[in-house]
């Protein structure tokens, strides 16, 4: 999320609406606290995208992931009793 206080904003403003094109958040904000008075959207905003290997390194799947589930599990899965 980007913020920008209402001076920022239009001193940065092709940069800021540029930011909002690709999708990002942009708040402004106004006062010494900075408290957020307005949202930045673009009102055609881009498809959503996926990188491949986003998840990359943050799971722990060992080989066995891989292996074929049990017969008793798949039944379960396919929605027959046991």
């Amino acid at each position: 999320m980007i913020q920008a206080s209402i001076f920022e904003a239009k001193t940065n403003l092709s940069r800021l609406v540029q930011k909002a094109l690709q999708g990002e958040d942009v708040q402004i904000t106004t006062g010494r606290e900075r408290k957020p008075v307005v949202r930045l959207v673009s009102v055609n905003p881009p498809a959503a995208c996926r990188r491949i290997g986003f998840l990359l390194g943050r799971g722990d799947f060992g080989p066995e992931f891989f292996d074929p589930l049990p017969e008793d599990e798949l039944r379960l899965w396919n929605g027959e009793a046991e």
